[in-house]
């Protein structure tokens, strides 16, 4: 674990220790989320607009943090990245038949850099990822199932950094059907959401305010 962080600056952490797999929602961690929203990095207009709208959704919807909840639910998302050449993996999602960023379903778990951190480690296989906190990205979109198999909802995304081992591999998991390694340039071929780019552009800018030194750690150390 390392910290980072002047007077006056967000406290930067980078850590493994944010529990893989799924926990059970317990009382309070709406609150936790809520928190996690507010304390996420400042952003342009359109991430602080989506800062406003997901608290304001978690203020009127006690269940926020379940799929549950027809009209939208809390997701957390992983800008993926490999300090070693700032390439991030995007997965060809099958459900959207979309190129997207790592992500899922908090179901119940209000800690979302940890379920940043799990997403990441289940859809791209990669081993010793690490989450950086606080929160990069927010961004409210509509699900939208390519073949109709689901209603249309909102996804409430809380997006964070996360490290992977330099000159990593990304086997992947069933819900992709293709990875693809890009720098920041590259994404502009695979069409992606103006969100993603948003992303994309604040999580390798936080890559220059982290010690060299956290970049080519690992989890395993």
């Amino acid at each position: 674990m390392a910290w980072s962080g002047g007077m006056g600056e967000p406290r930067i952490r980078v850590a493994a220790t944010a529990a893989m797999g799924h926990r059970d929602g317990e009382p309070g961690d709406l609150a936790v989320a809520r928190q996690v929203v507010a304390t996420a990095l400042p952003g342009d207009r359109s991430h602080e607009q989506a800062r406003a709208r997901i608290l304001a959704f978690i203020d009127t919807h006690t269940d926020a943090l379940h799929r549950s909840c027809a009209e939208g639910h809390l997701t957390g998302s992983a800008l993926v990245v490999d300090p070693s050449d700032r390439r991030v993996p995007l997965l060809f999602h099958a459900k959207m038949r979309r190129w997207l960023q790592p992500g899922g379903h908090a179901d119940g778990d209000g800690d979302l850099a940890r379920v940043s951190l799990r997403e990441a480690s289940e859809e791209t296989g990669i081993d010793g990822l690490r989450v950086v906190t606080p929160a990069i990205d927010l961004d409210v979109h509509v699900f939208h199932h390519a073949l109709g198999r689901e209603p249309d909802h909102l996804h409430l995304d809380v997006r964070h950094v996360v490290l992977a081992p330099p000159g990593s591999h990304a086997p992947g998991n069933h819900e992709s059907e293709g990875i693809a390694w890009l720098t920041l340039d590259e994404l502009a071929r695979f069409d992606p959401e103006p969100g993603l780019v948003r992303m994309a552009r604040s999580g390798l800018g936080l890559l220059d305010r982290l010690d060299p030194g956290w970049l080519v750690s690992s989890a395993s150390e």
